[in-house]
This record gives C-alpha cells, structure tokens and sequence, in this order.
C-alpha cells in the first residue's frame, strides 16, 4: 500500500525562505522559519509567564527589563525551536521519509547530512545557551532543565499514545521559564499557568496530528489524533476547557481584574471557535485551525499584560 500523499505541505505559501539564497534555504527549513507558528506557539507562554510575574510583584508589564526580555525570548524561541526541530528531524529521518508531509524536509530529502545537521544544531544551542545565560541563575538552571524534555520529545510517538502530552510539557516550559525569569522563582499560580498551557497544546496538537493518521497508522506512529479519531472534537474541546479554567486560576490567584477576564473570555471563544470549525478527515482545515493557535496564544498573553496596565487605573 502507498503512502497517502493528500496532506498539503504545512510551510506558508510563498513564504520568505524561498527567496533566500539557495544555499541558505536548507538551514532555514531545519530551523522551521518557513513554519513560523511553531516559534509563536513557544513565544506565547514566555510573555504569559513575564507578564504573570509582573503581576505578582504588583508591578506593571512595561518596564526595560521586561522588553529587553520579551526581546530574548523570542530571539530564544526561534534558535531553540530551530535546534529542537534539527533534533527531531535527526531522530526522525527514517520515519519523515515515509510520510508525504515531511519526506521534503532537508535530511531525509539529502538535501543536508546528519553530520552537517548535528553540528547547525550544536551552533543553535551554543546560541540559545548564551541568551539563557542573560537570566539570574534559577533561570538558567530551570531553562537548562527543559533539555531533558527536548531530548526525549522525538521518542514519545514511538512509545505512547500521548506524545501531544510531552510535547505540552516541553512547548510550555517558557511559562515557568518567564515567570522565573522575572522573579527568581516559580509559584503555585504560576504552575496553575504551566497545567492549563499544557491541555491547550493537548488540543492544538491533536488537530495538528490528524493531518498525518493514515500515514502514522501504515508506519506505526502513535498519536492522540489516532487513539480518539471521531471523539477528538470532544476531547478537544475538553482540553481546552481545562485549559481556559486553569489559566483564569493563575490569572486570578495573583489578583487580576476584568481587564484579564474579558481578554481571555476573547481566548476561549476562540478555542471554542476551532472546535466547531474542525473537520478531522480535511488536513488544510487542520493546518488552518492549527495556525490559528497563534492567535489564541496572543490573546492570553494579552489578558496577563493588560491585567498590569489597566487594574491599577480601573481596579
């Protein structure tokens, strides 16, 4: 049986890494930035965490240490995205090759080696190191922690029906990242934070996966996409209401305000919003909804944000 090859390719139409000089694009597409949604989806919980740790030192949002580092977070989130996705394709090259999705990708295309590729990720994480060294040393040794994560991501689809659910431990480590970051140290309302980011990429992620079941089932792949198939819209939408629930505890065990709850009401129309727009067995309508996750992110990122601005002038 072949392989299915009806999933579209998931970079941005005419996106700018096609303009790149040639011998650039291959480094480019290791690094994803032809995908940029990925970067966002790691970029969100940083400034949700800053800006959580803001509040927790009745502070407003707007200080030069926090732009300089919502500035380093996402010059992080790209590099680290871009050594983590190496990574994976390093592990996966095998498997990527056999999908129709992913067997362009760079390695297993011959376009770069795994010698070339391991010593490009090397180079991002020496990058990536340096900007972590920029934080106060709680940070940094929680920031080196997540590499565990990261090492073991590439595996867990191999092992268990819930790889969506490491990859929530991994893509949201930013959450803890940032608030330590800003305050030297991780609190319970700041877990609550971690938790509820963790089932909103249980969501995405499962409407990301449905794009490769039939290819995953013919290789062996497992997925929370496979294991719930026709219930997905519901366990979604499951997800997601942890998700809501356990951000606006976060949100509201540091005190916050209307402003915060009328910003993530925003949020969780638009969770909702996805899960009634899903089709499972369309792959574009998953990439869509998938990248519309960026707006989510943004939108919760916001409500913390603008907790710090507004309550102190409107209570």
């Amino acid at each position: 049986m072949s392989l299915s090859s009806q999933a579209p390719a998931d970079a941005v139409p005419r996106n700018w890494v096609e303009a790149a000089p040639r011998a650039f694009r291959p480094y480019l597409q290791l690094m994803r930035m032809d995908r940029p949604i990925g970067s966002w989806l790691l970029f969100w919980p940083c400034v949700c965490g800053l800006a959580l740790g803001a509040m927790a030192e009745e502070r407003s949002f707007t200080d030069w240490r926090d732009l300089y580092y919502v500035v380093l977070f996402g010059i992080g989130t790209v590099v680290m995205r871009g050594a983590g996705c190496t990574f994976n394709d390093i592990i996966d090259r095998k498997i990527d090759a056999q999908v129709a999705r992913t067997r362009g990708r760079p390695i297993p295309s011959g376009a770069v080696s795994v010698t070339t590729a391991t010593i490009f990720m090397a180079l991002l994480a020496l990058v990536g190191l340096v900007i972590l060294l920029q934080f106060n040393r709680f940070a940094v040794i929680l920031g080196a922690a997540s590499l565990l994560l990261v090492a073991a991501y590439p595996f867990m689809k191999r092992i268990t029906w819930w790889p969506q659910a490491w990859l929530g431990l991994t893509f949201n480590w930013g959450a803890l990242l940032g608030f330590a970051a800003g305050t030297g140290h991780v609190d319970l309302p700041d877990l609550f934070l971690y938790a509820g980011l963790f089932f909103w990429t249980l969501g995405y992620d499962t409407i990301y996966a449905h794009q490769d079941k039939e290819d995953d089932a013919l290789i062996g792949v497992k997925s929370t996409a496979r294991l719930l198939m026709q219930d997905s819209g519901k366990w979604i939408l499951r997800f997601y209401a942890v998700c809501f629930t356990l951000v606006l505890a976060a949100g509201f065990a540091e005190h916050a305000g209307w402003p915060f709850a009328f910003i993530m009401a925003m949020a969780g129309a638009h969770m909702i919003w996805q899960v009634r727009k899903l089709k499972i067995d369309d792959a574009a309508n998953c990439l869509t909804l998938f990248r519309a996750n960026s707006a989510t992110g943004g939108l919760m990122a916001l409500s913390f944000a603008a907790a710090t601005w507004l309550v102190p002038l409107f209570g």
